[in-house]
Order: structure tokens, then sequence, then C-alpha cells
């Protein structure tokens, strides 16, 4: 067996490099690139070991490291997961900025690869610049942070470790049911030095995702309960994207006559203008959605983890004798909530089940009410985005405008705030994938970073970032990242002064207007932002319009550009959707001063009522 002689970092990244995918039998290699950020915990190791792969294996610079991570994790959810990029960090804040990046991926069930640096593995010069010491451990440091919100952590503290630990990653990074974040801690010293590392090691690989298919006897299970149904409804998550199964879920639910709503992760796997498709459902859902799934006695949840948002903080599904069915190939996610778990990719899972139920169909009357609450649902959603002549136009004008100028190609991309609950809503997906919101997390900032992965992953379709002033005050570099690499992105800024979403949720438990609009924070002077000026300090071309007419005749011209593109307008930080939608969980106080707290606090209580847990 022949050996060659390589620094670890130089090992590592030659081992990324080897890695392919096929997908729909062509090869491409399975890391699109790495982001890095590089410092004293890097950029000797790393960095030099990336300069000499970098035609085989791209190098991103960013200007933030949650935010390349971000971009990472975008890029792997619009590739269906089936691609993937990793991040380089050096030690100490450059590391720990991409732990909450981490949680989104840990959450969202996305994978990245991160690869901080680390302290020294011989100690020798601690404390090093940066290195965070524990008083009672000395095998800790910062980047035990990662624990938590990686599904896989190792820390390299000798050159031959990265044969086992780069293994053990690329096995999560590709399989359907851990997928998720991987953390590699780089120990710097380590990254240099050298090893006889075997040829093998290096030689070219091709992943496939496998399906794994259910066990035939939870098959049966879930076909004899869904055959005895009345009032079935399928939710539909991210997991159906994943699995390319979009068009499979379609043909099960017309051919059973069984409507489908979608979850935030699933939303653009249905067509909108389908009569079984009553897109959004729970929290953030439509009325159609929620009033067949109020009264569903079967609920068959298709890649989804029902969480609080789908469920309604589980006080959305009423039926008294309601059951769970749960496609997932995951069992921690297939079998929650008593659910008849399916553990089981969604393509197959579904023609497993479909091959059960033989001439099994609910009944017409079922399918007629789904149709006819779709119908009058659309109506309405139509009357919340259309254009009016109020001064502050709602969310909702805006994505009413940015629909009609727009292309059934187009993909919006959002994570946090008032606007994903708008989105779920109101949003007309035009094409599988259309529809990217960050909401498993719904992490501030990470929309204008996401829209970059997006775009990286679909050079040839519009990316459409929309974000409200808050988030992106939290986070807008990648503005600069974006035109330094020549990526075009469509930015709409909804500028409501402060915090609107939360704002609201304050009013509605009870609180005193505080802390969330600028006019109601501690200050001695209102801010007056100038986003266009911003924006086009970072590089984009930026306007500022005044009507929702301005905005749709701005938004073709932006889509016409070849360049990054910021449109500001001002929105009301008080209207939203209010139609719609399902009761969220949030506590109020049981004790307060302010009568406001007390009404919120007995309607809360009232509330709590139709929450069933466990049955």
């Amino acid at each position: 067996m022949g050996v060659v002689r390589l620094t670890a970092a130089q090992a590592m990244v030659r081992f990324l490099c080897q890695q392919r995918i096929e997908i729909d039998g062509r090869e491409q290699r399975l890391f699109e690139g790495v982001f890095a950020i590089f410092g004293h915990g890097n950029v000797a190791g790393m960095g030099e070991a990336l300069y000499a792969a970098r035609e085989e294996l791209p190098t991103y610079r960013a200007h933030n490291e949650q935010a390349m991570a971000h971009a990472a994790i975008a890029f792997a959810k619009a590739s269906r997961r089936r691609r993937m990029m990793a991040c380089a960090s050096s030690i100490g804040p450059g590391a720990t900025n991409m732990v909450t990046a981490a949680a989104v991926a840990h959450v969202n069930r996305l994978p990245v690869l991160l690869i901080p640096g680390d302290v020294f593995a011989t100690r020798a010069p601690d404390p090093v610049l940066q290195q965070v010491e524990d008083f009672g451990d000395g095998t800790v440091s910062a980047n035990d942070c990662f624990r938590p919100v990686s599904r896989y952590f190792d820390r390299i503290m000798r050159p031959e470790q990265i044969v086992p630990a780069l293994n053990r990653a690329i096995a999560v990074l590709t399989d359907p049911a851990e997928c998720g974040p991987v953390t590699l801690a780089f120990c710097q010293d380590v990254q240099t030095e050298a090893y006889d590392y075997p040829e093998s090691f290096f030689a070219p690989r091709v992943h496939r995702i496998r399906r794994p298919a259910p066990d035939p006897r939870e098959v049966d299970e879930a076909a004899a309960l869904l055959a005895k149904a009345e009032r079935p409804l399928v939710v539909c998550g991210g997991g159906v994207l994943y699995s390319e199964a979009e068009k499979e879920l379609l043909a099960f639910c017309v051919k059973r006559g069984i409507p489908v709503a979608e979850t935030q992760a699933g939303k653009s796997a249905m067509p909108d203008d389908h009569p079984f498709s009553l897109g959004a459902v729970g929290v953030t859902g439509t009325a159609a959605a929620n009033a067949i799934a109020n009264d569903a006695d079967v609920i068959f949840g298709v890649g989804t983890r029902f969480q609080d948002f789908t469920t309604g903080s589980w006080a959305l599904f009423q039926s008294p004798n309601r059951r769970f069915i749960s496609l997932n190939p995951q069992p921690f996610d297939a079998l929650k909530h008593r659910a008849v778990g399916v553990v089981g990719d969604a393509k197959v899972g579904l023609a497993a089940l479909d091959a059960k139920l033989g001439g099994w169909k609910a009944p017409a009357a079922h399918a007629e009410r789904a149709a006819k609450a779709k119908a009058e649902w659309s109506a309405t959603a139509a009357r919340y985005t259309a254009a009016t002549n109020a001064e502050l136009p709602s969310d909702a004008e805006v994505l009413g405008a940015l629909m009609r100028a727009g292309d059934k190609s187009d993909i919006v991309v959002c994570a946090a705030g008032g606007l994903p609950g708008e989105l779920h809503k109101l949003w007309r997906a035009g094409a599988p994938l259309g529809y990217h919101v960050e909401y498993g997390y719904s992490c501030m900032g990470y929309e204008i970073a996401g829209g970059l992965g997006v775009k990286l992953a679909h050079p040839d379709r519009e990316v459409v970032v929309v974000i409200g002033d808050g988030s992106y005050l939290m986070m807008n570099s990648e503005i600069a990242t974006a035109v330094m690499l020549g990526v075009k992105l469509t930015i709409v800024i909804n500028d409501n002064r402060g915090f609107g979403c939360i704002h609201r949720l304050q009013q509605a438990t009870g609180g005193a207007p505080f802390n969330n609009l600028w006019r109601d924070s501690k200050q001695q002077r209102m801010p007056e932002v100038d986003f266009v000026a911003h924006a086009a300090s970072l590089g984009a071309h930026a306007v500022k319009v005044a009507s929702i007419g301005e905005l749709e005749t701005a938004f073709k011209a932006a889509k016409a550009a070849k360049t990054t593109q910021a449109i500001v307008i001002d929105t009301d930080p008080i209207q939203s959707t209010d139609a719609g939608g399902a009761w969220w969980e949030v506590a109020v106080p049981e004790v307060s001063a302010r009568p406001e707290v007390g009404t919120a606090r007995k309607g809360y209580e009232d509330a709590l009522r139709r929450q069933r847990l466990g049955d």
C-alpha cells in the first residue's frame, strides 16, 4: 500500500476534493467549495492547503463567520441536501461566530461541515491569543460550544485522526436520517504537521443518497389506519423536497382524495393552484388548511417533525379520535407524539403505502369541502395582497407587488420576524424550491447570507431576499460578498423602524409597547438609517420607493439588472394578515399590575384547554 506525505490540513482538503455525488446519473463534486475567513488559528495550515487546491475546491471569502455558514447551509437546502459546503474559521470568536449557524443546520436537519481552528494540541504556548480557559478542565476549548449543535463532533489532535474523523463526517453529512452539521475542531499546530497517509484514503468516492425502505409491518399499520379515515389530511414537510418526492406526493393525494397542507420547509412542494393544495398549515397557516386540519381524523405527516408552528402548539387538531401517521427517515421524528411511525424515505414510503391501500379513497365530500375552502382562501388572500392607498403599506401588499411583477421561477428567501408568517400564508410559489424560508430556528440575519447560498445553488433562477430592517441591521455584510463574487441578488428591505413582529406579539400578550419599535425604546435621538446609502456602500445598486406601484416598477427593473439590487420601502409595523392562522402558545405572566396582562392571561388559560398532549 502506497503512502503520501502531507500535512493534516493538506490531507483534509485533498480528501474533500475526492468526494463525489451522483445526481440523476451524473457525477458532481459533493462539496461545492469552502467558505473561509482566515486568522492565526488557520491561515498557515488550512490557508496554505486551500490555496493549493483552489481550482479543484474553490475558496470563497466571506465577511462574517456566522453569515458564511448560513450561506453554506442555504446552499445545501437549495440543493435538496445532495450537495454541501464547508466553512473554515480561526479559533476564538471566528469559531464561536459559527455556533448560531450550527444550530440553524441542526434544527433544520441540513448538512454543513464546520472546521474551526483550535488551540495547540501540544499546549506548549498556552494560553494563546483567543483561547478560552476552563479552570477545572484542561481539555475544554471554545469549540466545545459546538457539541450540542453538531450531529458529529470531533477534535483533531493528531494528524492521523483525520482519517476516521472525515469518514465519519461524510457518513453523517450524507445520511438522510442523521443529516446535520458536523464540526471538526482542528488544532492549529496539527493542521501543519505531516503524516504518511495511505493513498487509498484519497481514492475518489462516489456517494449516492440512500432511500431507506420502511418496515412492511409499519406500512401495514399505517395503511390500515389511513383506510379507516373519513377526513384525512397530509402535512407536507421539507423531507418531501429533500426526497424529490413532490410529484409522487401529489399523485398519491389526488388518487386517494386527500388534501395537502404545507409546513414552512415543505412549501413549494405542491402546486399552489391545485385544488388539493391548501397552502400553509398551523400558526401561520391559511384558513383553508387549518379548517381541514381542525376536523381531520387522520393526519399523515410526510417529512415533517411536527413542530409547534405546524401543530398550533398541539391545539390545532381537534377531532376527538384523531390519529397521526409520520413518514420520516429519522425515527426520532417519525415516532413523535404517539404517531404510527413509518421510518423510511418519502418517495419509497409513499409507493409502499399506496400499494397497500388498494382501491381506497377518502369520501368525495371531503375533497369537495377542501377545494371550496381553498377557493375561499384564495379570494381572501387576494384582498390582503392587493395594493391600497394606505400611507404605509403592509408586508402583505409588498408581497403582492413582488408576486405580480415576478416570475414563477423566482426563489424567495426569508427567515425571521413577521415576514415568514405573511409569506407562508400568502406567497404563491411557482416551482419546487421556489420558497426558501428558514423557520426551524427563525434566525435573524440568515436572509442575505442565505440568499447568497441559494443563488450559488441556482445561478439560473432569480433569488429575491425579503427582509425587515431589524434583520438587515443584524447582518448585511454578505451584500459585499455577493458583489465580490458577481452573484446577483435582489433584496427588498421592509423598513418598519424596529422589531414590528415582536411588538405585535408583545401587545397580544398584554405587554406595554417597550423596547421593540424605535419609538418605544430608550433613546436620546430617533435613528434615521439610510438603507439605500448603506446598501450602496456595500456595492449594491439601491433605490427607495414611496408606493406599491413604484415597488412593482423598481422590482421589474431590478430583475432585469445583472448586479445585486436593493429596494427599500417604508412599511406599517402594526398591520398584519389577521385572516387564517392558529393559536401559538406564548406564556403570559400569571401576575401583573397591568390589567391588559390579566386579560391576556385569561385568554391564554382558555386556549390551554384546547391543547392536547399525548393522545
